[in-house]
């Protein structure tokens, strides 16, 4: 009878274990990584709040393999998400929430800059609201951990919402602030980003989810082949035709007026089309495949989402 106890118990254990499917980013930034391991390379980032499917273990539950609300894979360290039963999960993405609309900022311990450190946020990272004392609000993340966000680094999301533009104008606004920041292979978040990760971070600011990629990001929208109809905002792609006619997609940044267009290379920089600019990049001029047109098209590509209408917030 006590074996028998003793082996329900486990397939219990099992099956709570497998029934534990879901997951929230519980630090600013997570990386995932290509294999189970700290010195495996780094594929991509999801930020603070950001739902995921668990979709396996790597040998323990150290570092499970998780996807992305954009579809993307990779292995995450354990203390970086939540793993949550499906109630859990769903409970977190009805919750009310703020959105830190700062591009860096700290939640402290109490509502005051001198108290302790809770965890640092980035621009994108969602938590549970909570509250407001003074000028702060109340927060919690996804392990339960709560704290305080200055209200003047972060929006309750409905007023989030209700503020985003999605003019040219104010996209390239979000872009531009952040020249200078440093290139990072596969980061997707202020603190370093590579060429497609920087477009992801700024329309994930304007609530716009597209794919993670270069290349499929260049299958979104309509297709620009003269350069002299681009138009601000749009996407730029730059790479090499390959033999059979087909793109060779390497490089993407945004167009912004006037021969000019800004990406991550290096550093989040500016550079140009047009010789006679100081920043002119006749490299990146040499390799120009395209432009793309993505802002007419939100509510008709379904490559192009919201978190109200991707699958994972909606969950």
């Amino acid at each position: 009878m006590k074996k028998l106890f003793i082996s329900v118990s486990l397939i219990l254990i099992g099956l709570s274990a497998l029934a534990q499917e879901w997951g929230v980013v519980n630090i600013s930034v997570c990386n995932l990584r290509d294999t189970p391991t700290y010195s495996a390379e780094m594929v991509s980032q999801a930020l603070l709040g950001t739902p995921v499917h668990i979709l396996q273990t790597g040998g323990s539950y150290n570092w499970p393999q998780v996807q992305t609300p954009d579809t993307y894979t990779g292995w995450v360290h354990k203390d970086a998400i939540t793993v949550m039963d499906y109630a859990a999960y769903h409970a977190w993405n009805v919750a009310p929430k703020v959105v830190v609309t700062a591009l860096t900022g700290i939640v402290h311990k109490e509502a005051s800059r001198q108290s302790a450190t809770v965890s640092d946020v980035v621009a994108g990272d969602m938590l549970r609201y909570l509250g407001k004392r003074g000028n702060y609000f109340k927060v919690a993340f996804p392990d339960g951990r709560t704290g305080y966000l200055s209200r003047k680094l972060a929006k309750e999301e409905d007023d989030w919402r209700q503020g985003i533009s999605l003019s040219p104008e104010a996209i390239l606004e979000t872009a531009q602030s952040m020249l200078g920041f440093p290139y990072l292979w596969a980061g997707m978040s202020p603190k370093g980003m590579d060429c497609s990760g920087f477009v992801r971070t700024v329309l994930f600011m304007h609530d716009l989810i597209l794919p993670r990629d270069a290349g499929p990001q260049s299958k979104v929208g309509e297709r620009i082949t003269d350069m002299t109809q681009l138009q601000p905002a749009d996407l730029v792609f730059f790479g090499r035709w390959k033999e059979d006619g087909t793109a060779g997609i390497s490089h993407v940044g945004f167009y912004l007026g006037g021969g000019r267009f800004i990406h991550s290379l290096g550093l989040v920089k500016i550079g140009s089309f047009v010789p006679q600019d100081a920043c002119y990049d006749a490299y990146n001029t040499g390799r120009y495949l395209f432009g793309t047109r993505f802002l007419p098209y939100i509510g008709t590509d379904p490559q192009i989402q919201t978190t109200l209408s991707n699958p994972y917030y909606a969950e």
